[in-house]
């Protein structure tokens, strides 16, 4: 694929009724409505904002999470939810803030919580503004994660005491700016995954997604080195999952604790469960690889980060949105689509024409003589084939154009119409190096292009005598790769002469 094409695969989303619904059972976003519904009329607050220990009890009750190990931080995480997306609104006496900080007061009241703009969003009922309310919500679970842990922090400090050092965290070995891009490359990875056609919609072992944020696509046996710094980076994986997980972004299976302990048994000194390199292996029982954790985007996950891409100016399309798009911007995209997708999006687009005008938007778009324009005729002749023969008109009123002739004829052909005129042999040359211009510019699949060049020469004696004299902006750099293609030394060093012919030819352009 050309450095300048599109870098993600086309994903398939739920309509957004049925992502708004999935959105309010997601338990973070749940739970941080239950708690803005609580806080009416009002409850009171400390300067930070915070519930009183008295009000924790009673909302992490309001949760069902009393009694739980951990209810008390799950109700915190909710009621942050709910305060940084606007589900619940502060408001705070100033005064008695800065006298609460000044004394050092703690679980005094300051002010009230009420519910805020975006609860009303939320009983509005209007599935884009959940979602919104819901992406605000990921967007503090994100900003959670990403923050080092308290227990580290507390650890933090208290070396800097020992060592005399200030109380902040310049001493700490975590830069939250670090973590949320790491955060975002693991997510980045996940939705790649999640949007290939060998994988669409599965879960991927923690090792997999590890190893693809840490080996080289070069690298065929990871080392130890590489394997220990994929085992690190699964670790922190595994404790930003868990934080994740509540959102309704992913679902996870966490790495089995058992195997830290294992580790430990073992004599590591790390505390980490180390993966084994046939932990990425096709052939290793499912079982064993779910130990180390596995997790997948959800439906609403697909949506959340896709909305994350495209905030950040990323080029993340969706299936089905190119039906109402001119042919032009169809052919433009369509070339980086895998098979499948690529399919689907040119059935839907055809659907909504005619055959016969969908075909002439088609051709009048493949025109041009510019780097991109073999590839659009290439992708217009795959779309053209899924027309039958209403189009036949629209093809044979370009029979005789030099850039779109030689393909309406191999339509025609395939189509078994009467009476197709066979093409004159500058034809034949000028849709041959354009079709090699556009399978290069893909550059997917090497060995099928190295198959392809070889099997070209053979079928056509002094192929490079020919093709050198064919007027494409192509020609030079097409004859170029052939050289460099073909196995055989002699015939390489034939194509690079020819290539030199044709540079020459056009003054060296």
């Amino acid at each position: 694929m050309a450095a300048d094409r599109l870098d993600l695969p086309p994903v398939r989303l739920l309509p957004e009724d049925e992502l708004a619904r999935l959105a309010l059972a997601a338990p973070l976003l749940d739970r941080a409505v239950r708690l803005a519904r609580w806080a009416a009329p009002h409850v009171q607050v400390d300067a930070m904002g915070e519930l009183t220990a008295e009000d924790w009890q009673r909302a992490a009750a309001e949760l069902g999470l009393d009694g739980e190990p951990d209810g008390v931080a799950q109700t915190a995480q909710a009621w942050g939810v709910a305060v940084d997306s606007g589900l619940v609104e502060l408001d705070l006496d100033e005064a008695a803030s800065a006298e609460q900080e000044f004394d050092g007061l703690e679980d005094a009241a300051a002010g009230q919580a009420v519910p805020g703009d975006a609860l009303r969003q939320i009983d509005g009922g209007e599935p884009q503004e959940v979602l919104e309310v819901w992406l605000a919500a990921v967007e503090t679970a994100l900003a959670e994660a990403a923050a080092p842990d308290l227990e580290v922090l507390l650890d933090g400090i208290a070396d800097a005491d020992a060592e005399g050092g200030p109380d902040d965290l310049g001493g700490l070995d975590w830069d939250p700016e670090e973590e949320a891009d790491f955060l975002d490359g693991a997510l980045a990875n996940l939705y790649f995954f999640s949007a290939i056609e060998e994988n669409e919609g599965g879960a991927v072992p923690l090792p997999v997604l590890a190893a693809s944020m840490v080996v080289p696509d070069e690298m065929e046996h990871p080392t130890d080195a590489v394997l220990e710094e994929v085992t690190e980076v699964m670790m922190r994986l595994d404790e930003h999952f868990r934080v994740l997980a509540p959102t309704g972004l992913i679902e996870y299976r966490p790495l089995d604790e058992a195997l830290i302990e294992e580790a430990d048994t073992d004599g590591a000194d790390t505390g980490e469960a180390a993966v084994p390199a046939q932990a990425q292996s096709p052939d290793i029982d499912p079982e064993e690889v779910s130990r180390y954790g596995i997790v997948q985007l959800t439906p609403l996950g697909l949506y959340g980060v896709r909305a994350r891409m495209l905030d950040a100016g990323m080029h993340a399309p969706a299936a089905g949105e190119l039906a109402d798009q001119p042919a032009s911007v169809l052919l433009e995209a369509l070339f980086g689509y895998p098979d499948r997708a690529a399919r689907s999006e040119a059935d839907q687009w055809l659907s909504t024409r005619k055959p016969a005008d969908a075909a002439r938007e088609l051709l009048q778009a493949a025109r041009g003589d510019d780097r991109d324009a073999p590839g659009r005729r290439l992708v217009a002749q795959q779309t053209l084939s899924l027309l039958g023969a209403e189009a036949e008109p629209a093809l044979r009123e370009v029979l005789d154009d030099r850039e779109l002739g030689g393909l309406a004829r191999v339509w025609l052909t395939e189509t078994g119409s009467a009476n197709v005129p066979a093409p004159d042999q500058d034809m034949v040359f000028w849709l041959t190096i354009d079709t090699l211009a556009a399978q290069l510019d893909a550059d997917d699949n090497p060995e099928l292009l190295r198959e392809l060049v070889t099997d070209l020469v053979a079928r056509h004696d002094s192929f490079f005598a020919a093709a050198w004299r064919v007027d494409h902006p192509a020609t030079a750099d097409v004859l170029e790769a052939m050289g460099r293609l073909h196995p055989d030394k002699a015939v390489s060093k034939e194509a690079r002469k020819a290539a030199f012919k044709a540079r020459s030819a056009t003054g060296g352009q």
